[in-house]
């Protein structure tokens, strides 16, 4: 960035782009599309422009330091010449200086339904949209999410017209493709299947959650019994930019004394939502996209004010049911979820369909950014696949240590069989694992024959990258059943929620490996030595399948210059058949 960059630059690089952080909120927003979307592209230089104008630019730059962003000093920006700006925050003054290159604004929040006080002037103004000078330049594109909103922006400002592009939404997507995680999520904070967890979301200012009853948390926490119930605490980063993370947890004192689970504004919402089985909340985004997503909710409170007239958010305030502060908080709470009996209530239902509404192209989200961002960098996109779609990542609750990362669990497996070459019955299967992360890397053209090789993809039911699971012939569980009822039970409920799985293979904690097929046959899967990877067991039945042998009897496994005997016995299962293979 400084004199003669080509010296000292390692990538050769096309195109600069240069990304504007302004407040955390926004900042997130660009940080969790930008990986993704320019993926595995040399041809990029990024770097991040930090303006500190903002009233709650307070921890953008240490956020931008802790993921490793090369931060360019604001009074050095002028003399850059980027061929991209991309901000999800639409108040940086970027019609100074010499700049001509296009600017793509992407939302850092559902949709333009909120009015906000306006930081240049002593006015309101809609949130979201760029000042009229950016505008008129012609440079401004805004990312939307659904194609009304282009009408309603044209409507309030006519210089949108024609620079609107419609991205869908990514951070809904990534929610979408979390919901098999919710499991995984409930464990990561330390929930049991037994305890509800009630998620309370509060946007800012004084028609905020907290802004209305900063007590509420304690008093969840006072009437709901600890053994039935958790309570955990999302608020907007707007809240600590303005009084600091200490002075709100001194207000919330008491609350964290009684358990509260405080997540980090910054990381951990989306899947502490997927976790929730019921949702306070306010007009804030977390809110919208609780009610799209289905979890049953409750308005604290609603900025009618600020919530713009006909747009879906708008709509959400007036059907949502809403808390009564004043009453007894147990028996709301049961009554949203259904312990209290609401037979031909729709609400729910209504409210979720108000949600989705907001959204189109649901799963293309990331795609449809990159295709926007390199045709506004006039390169061509990078060959291969799309811009990988994840799930979000466990949350940390403030205060307990980040949980140690687990490594990928999809690998191809690859399978070759020998006749009289070893086992009792002379049958030897050989065993051999890839990453499937690397596999467009990877030299390897093995390909089925009709006796071998076989090669399929083998996944952890629950692994956080959504496109492993959902393609998987064979889907491990990466825990131990206690009893063989309880892996049959997950077999089932397996098979229900990827019903193009061929097996479904896990460990029972001292008895084996039980195997399921998708015809309803199980097969139980000893080994003679050490061996308990769900995922190898798996593979031997899987071989034996394709080649026609018997799913009964005794073979070898070799697998990384060791062998083992492994006995493969056939049961009977006694809840039913599963879909026909």
């Amino acid at each position: 960035m400084g004199d003669d960059p080509e010296r000292w630059q390692t990538f050769p690089g096309e195109r600069l782009v240069v990304v504007i952080a302004r407040t955390v909120t926004s900042t997130v927003r660009v940080l969790d599309v930008l990986r993704p979307v320019l993926r595995d592209d040399p041809r990029l230089h990024l770097v991040f422009a930090f303006d500190p104008s903002s009233a709650f630019n307070d921890g953008v730059h240490a956020l931008l330091h802790s993921v490793g962003a090369r931060v360019l000093p604001w009074h050095q920006f002028p003399r850059v010449s980027p061929d991209l700006i991309i901000t999800a925050t639409e108040n940086a003054d970027l019609t100074t200086g010499h700049h001509t290159c296009p600017v793509l604004v992407l939302p850092h929040g559902v949709g333009f339904h909120k009015v906000v006080p306006d930081s240049r002037s002593d006015r309101d103004r809609l949130a979201g949209v760029v000042p009229d000078a950016l505008l008129r330049s012609g440079r401004a594109r805004l990312a939307i999410s659904h194609p009304d909103q282009a009408a309603q922006l044209a409507a309030a400002h006519p210089a949108t017209s024609g620079r609107t592009l419609l991205v869908g939404d990514p951070c809904y997507d990534a929610l979408l493709d979390g919901r098999a995680l919710r499991d995984r999520y409930r464990r990561a904070l330390g929930l049991t299947d037994r305890r509800r967890l009630v998620m309370i979301s509060s946007t800012w200012r004084d028609h905020s959650v907290l802004g209305r009853d900063p007590a509420l948390p304690a008093r969840l926490l006072a009437e709901l019994p600890l053994d039935d119930y958790a309570v955990a605490l999302v608020t907007h980063p707007n809240i600590t930019s303005a009084h600091g993370d200490y002075t709100l947890r001194s207000h919330l004192d008491s609350a964290h004394d009684a358990g509260l689970l405080t997540i980090p504004p910054t990381a951990g919402w989306q899947a502490t939502l997927l976790a929730a089985d019921l949702l306070i909340g306010d007009h804030g985004s977390v809110t919208f996209y609780g009610a799209a997503l289905g979890t049953p909710l409750l308005l604290g409170t609603f900025g009618d004010d600020e919530a713009v007239t006909g747009t879906p958010m708008a709509e959400l305030g007036r059907i949502a049911p809403r808390l009564r502060p004043e009453a007894p908080l147990r028996p709301q709470i049961e009554r949203v979820l259904d312990l209290g009996g609401t037979d031909g209530d729709d609400t729910g239902e209504r409210v979720r369909k108000v949600g989705e509404s907001a959204f189109a192209a649901p799963g293309r989200a990331l795609g449809l950014l990159r295709t926007a961002v390199y045709g506004l960098l006039g390169l061509p996109e990078p060959a291969g696949a799309p811009p990988p779609r994840r799930a979000p990542a466990p949350p940390v609750p403030q205060g307990r240590p980040e949980p140690e990362k687990e490594p990928a669990t999809a690998c191809y497996v690859h399978t070759s069989l020998s006749e009289g070459a070893g086992g009792p019955d002379g049958l030897r299967i050989s065993v051999e694992r890839t990453p499937a992360a690397v596999a467009d890397l990877s030299p390897d053209d093995r390909r089925d024959a009709p006796g071998g090789p076989f090669r399929h993809l083998s996944c952890a039911d629950d692994e956080w990258d959504r496109q492993w699971p959902e393609s998987a012939s064979v889907l491990v569980r990466r825990t131990a059943a206690d009893t063989a009822v309880g892996a049959d039970r997950w077999i089932d409920g397996t098979f229900a929620r990827y019903p193009g799985a061929l097996l479904a293979s896990a460990i029972v904690a001292g008895r084996g490996c039980r195997v399921g097929l998708c015809d309803g046959r199980t097969v139980e899967v000893s080994a003679t030595g050490r061996l308990d990877d769900a995922t190898v067991l798996a593979a031997a039945v899987y071989a034996c399948l394709r080649a026609g042998h018997p799913l009964e009897g005794f073979v070898t496994l070799a697998l990384g210059g060791r062998t083992e005997d492994v006995a493969l016995r056939l049961t009977r299962r006694t809840s039913g058949p599963r879909p026909a293979l």
